[in-house]
């Protein structure tokens, strides 16, 4: 794929496996739109990013439709459009579990995926790709992750019937496992080191994934044109545990 003639908007692009795929689209030639809730820190983010000039970064409330309607209405022509939204909230035992941080979840990664889907679809070209970012949870029956698994597994299981009525845009989805991004800060140090190193022991390849890792996967989904309805697992091998 040429990527010079491309552009991509990234929703969620200020950190993680959302700023990963904008400085990988970027360094690859493609002109980029990334989209973060706050643009001092998109700003930050973007700074230093190799292709820097490819890049534009716009401050964006993406459980606002009226703000995305209005974004897209003006961003013109756009080749592919990746989800990389997410939330933190959900996990837990379901006899524990607090229904109300579920909710939390779902309004924080599964509506706003969806609304920003819905509402790119005028700018989307017509056989470009429409590409969301789930989790493994939704393809495990770990403990603890039900919930999760919920939220997850909402947006997987849409991929295949999107695809066949949005064809011949392409649809498709990463699903990640454990990767080492600012999603885990929210834990003490220690629990998160004590996690990375018990998940380094017993995952097949031998360690926690990178940002850059789903990013590769995403920027494939979107130069291989033979593919559409599919979910990659990119978890380290974390589903065969």
């Amino acid at each position: 794929m040429d990527w010079q003639s491309q552009k991509v908007i990234v929703l969620g692009g200020s950190s993680g496996v959302g700023l990963a795929t904008v400085s990988r689209l970027a360094a690859a030639g493609a002109s980029v739109v990334a989209i973060g809730r706050d643009q001092s820190k998109l700003d930050s983010a973007l700074a230093g990013l190799d292709g820097r000039g490819r890049v534009i970064g716009e401050a964006l409330d993406c459980s606002d439709r009226a703000a995305l309607d209005s974004f897209f209405g003006r961003v013109g022509p756009v080749d592919h459009l990746v989800l990389t939204l997410s939330g933190g909230e959900g996990g837990g035992r379901f006899d524990e579990l607090d229904l109300a941080a579920l909710r939390r979840g779902f309004e924080a990664k599964l509506w706003p995926q969806l609304e920003a889907a819905q509402a790119g679809l005028s700018s989307l070209r017509r056989d470009g790709s429409l590409t969301f970012v789930t989790a493994i949870s939704a393809r495990m029956a770990n403990p603890g992750t039900s919930g999760l698994g919920a939220i997850n597994g909402s947006l997987e299981s849409m991929i295949g019937t999107l695809a066949r009525e949005l064809a011949p845009l392409r649809v498709n989805a990463v699903s990640p496992g454990v990767i080492d991004t600012a999603w885990w800060d929210r834990f003490p140090v220690s629990v998160k080191t004590e996690l990375f190193r018990q998940q380094a022991d017993t995952l097949p390849v031998g360690r926690v994934g990178a940002a850059d890792d789903i990013a590769h996967a995403l920027q494939f989904l979107m130069e291989n044109t033979f593919m559409t309805g599919a979910v990659i697992e990119c978890d380290g091998g974390l589903r065969l545990l």
